[in-house]
């Protein structure tokens, strides 16, 4: 498949084009391992359209919101196709999103459908009573529990036609809702266009400079915008193939990268770190060892501080890339194309190509270079951005102020156009990839009952994002240990909005007219008297 052979840097897509034109191109040759599973361009084509079909028979319109529930897997992969082909909108959800974490998402998109994997039905089962939109609930394998409803199996999903849908799509339509955590409110859905999937897998495969003798490995999950752009879009670009991996393992990684054959990852700070500091393994390159990995050529994480980068670099003679920056709502913003060489902790230059970007203070005033400030921009092309918060025209005039995208990022331009990433505003919350809404914690924690006052709060973490602390107080009378606090949460939290750790105190600080100042509790050293939930030795299911 010769690579990029009809591709225009203005030329308008639908996601739709781009499985027709690799089908048309090289329908057999590998497309995706997903989970060890290979498929090709024209199985994933056929059985998109069989489900697509599918959901049109359950009464799925053009853009109805087809929603899932699924680990990464083949199943994953196909439902967010079928979704897609169908001229829905896809709206993969965190697996490990439970609760009202789990409704709010489900109520808000007003998905009609919700695919399910059934190890996870349970927690469907203790929502769907709620869910006026819900009319289908499929479920991939045989479910544990019983779930009221109208339910499907997968598998009789699979006997309706392959006949591509009729349905009409434009690079314009939306394809895709991907939630991101809020500080002053529940998650919201960003809109995301068939052409901005398009767009942003064209840039970072233009960083990576990806071929179609590449293969792409990512352990990052399918309800991340960058596994869709990066494995499943980005293939259709370049060529070449993507593995797709069930979830980041340190002791398996190199044994992993020798299976599929990888060049290049596609990780987060997190897990760059924590394989710089990896203990020696035989399939590590430069081990000597026969087993020794000779395929990777790039590990693409951002972030990714100076000494981090020099490790992996030294240690492995792999080279790493992290010159970008970007956010859900806006990418690529700054970028290390072709022949770049990034400055040390800067994130790339400015990505001038497709987005006007400056730097303001809290009255948007543009500010001098070299000043720090809010990220703020705006596009220069059509659709390479997202199209809003979905049901929330007030939170995205808000955040587009001016008419300018505020990021809610601290950073600076330099004069030479390099981009530099600071700090996230106080309230802002980012752990092991995941966005947290502060707000959204803290709502469900004042459901518990004991407590008078609560503060979630980022806390600096030695894994390059944040970790997640609580700091409360208690209702009088009340007899509530920090242990006995995070017990509870296990059960009401997703595992990644766990806190590390939790203080009780007698009152929190406050500005004169009564804001909690959370960025003087994130500045405060950690004491000895606070509570340590990872040195506490409680254990808890991690999905």
């Amino acid at each position: 498949m010769s690579t990029n052979a009809w591709r225009s840097d203005t030329e308008q897509l639908t996601l739709r084009t781009l499985i027709e034109r690799r089908v048309e191109t090289d329908p057999d040759g590998e497309y995706l391992d997903v989970c060890a599973t290979k498929i090709s361009a024209h199985e994933v084509y056929n059985t998109a359209n069989r489900l697509a079909n599918a959901f049109a028979q359950l009464g799925v319109l053009p853009g109805d919101r087809v929603a899932t529930l699924i680990e990464n897997s083949p199943e994953a992969v196909l439902s967010w196709w079928g979704a897609v082909q169908a001229g829905a909108i896809a709206v993969p959800i965190n697996t490990a999103y439970k609760g009202e974490y789990l409704r709010h998402q489900l109520a808000d998109s007003g998905s009609k459908v919700l695919v399910v994997e059934a190890a996870l039905v349970d927690r469907a089962a203790q929502v769907v009573d709620q869910l006026d939109n819900l009319d289908h609930l499929i479920v991939i394998g045989e479910p544990p529990v019983e779930v009221r409803g109208t339910v499907h199996q997968w598998d009789d999903l699979m006997t309706a036609s392959d006949t591509p849908p009729t349905a009409v799509v434009s690079p314009a339509d939306l394809a895709t809702f991907v939630y991101t955590g809020g500080t002053t409110g529940l998650s919201k859905g960003c809109m995301l266009s068939h052409n901005y999937h398009a767009a942003l897998a064209a840039q970072i495969g233009i960083c990576w400079e990806r071929t179609a003798e590449d293969v792409v490995w990512t352990p990052l999950p399918l309800f991340h915008f960058n596994a869709i752009t990066t494995a499943v879009v980005g293939p259709l670009f370049f060529g070449g193939r993507a593995s797709i991996y069930r979830r980041f393992s340190v002791s398996n990684f190199w044994s992993e990268m020798n299976r599929v054959g990888a060049t290049i990852t596609s990780t987060l700070g997190t897990m760059a770190y924590l394989l710089a500091h990896d203990v020696d393994r035989p399939e590590m390159p430069r081990s000597g060892a026969p087993e020794a990995n000779a395929t990777l050529r790039l590990i693409g994480a951002a972030p990714l501080p100076v000494e981090v980068d020099s490790v992996i670099k030294e240690r492995f003679g792999v080279r790493t890339f992290s010159g970008a920056y970007g956010v859900t709502e806006a990418s690529l913003v700054s970028w290390q194309p072709t022949g770049m060489t990034n400055r040390p902790n800067a994130a790339g230059v400015i990505n001038d190509e497709y987005f006007d970007v400056r730097i303001f203070d809290d009255d948007d005033n543009e500010q001098p270079r070299g000043s720090d400030g809010e990220i703020v921009l705006r596009p220069k092309r059509p659709h390479v951005m997202f199209e809003g918060y979905w049901g929330q025209p007030e939170v995205t005039v808000v955040t587009s102020r001016n008419w300018w995208y505020h990021t809610g990022d601290i950073g600076r331009i330099d004069e030479d156009d390099y981009l530099y990433f600071v700090d996230r505003k106080a309230d802002y919350l980012r752990r092991r990839g995941e966005n947290i809404s502060s707000f959204e914690v803290e709502r469900i924690l004042m459901g518990h009952g004991q407590l008078a006052d609560v503060a979630v709060h980022a806390v600096p973490s030695q894994l390059t994002e944040d970790d997640l602390k609580i700091t409360a107080t208690l209702k009088a009378g009340a007899e509530l240990t920090e242990e006995q606090l995070f017990r509870w949460c296990i059960d009401e939290l997703p595992y990644f909005a766990l806190p590390r750790y939790i203080e009780f105190r007698s009152e929190l600080p406050r500005s004169p007219v009564g804001r909690v100042l959370k960025r003087e509790l994130r500045d405060e050293p950690i004491g000895p008297t606070v509570f340590d939930t990872e040195a506490s030795g409680i254990t808890y299911d991690r999905r």
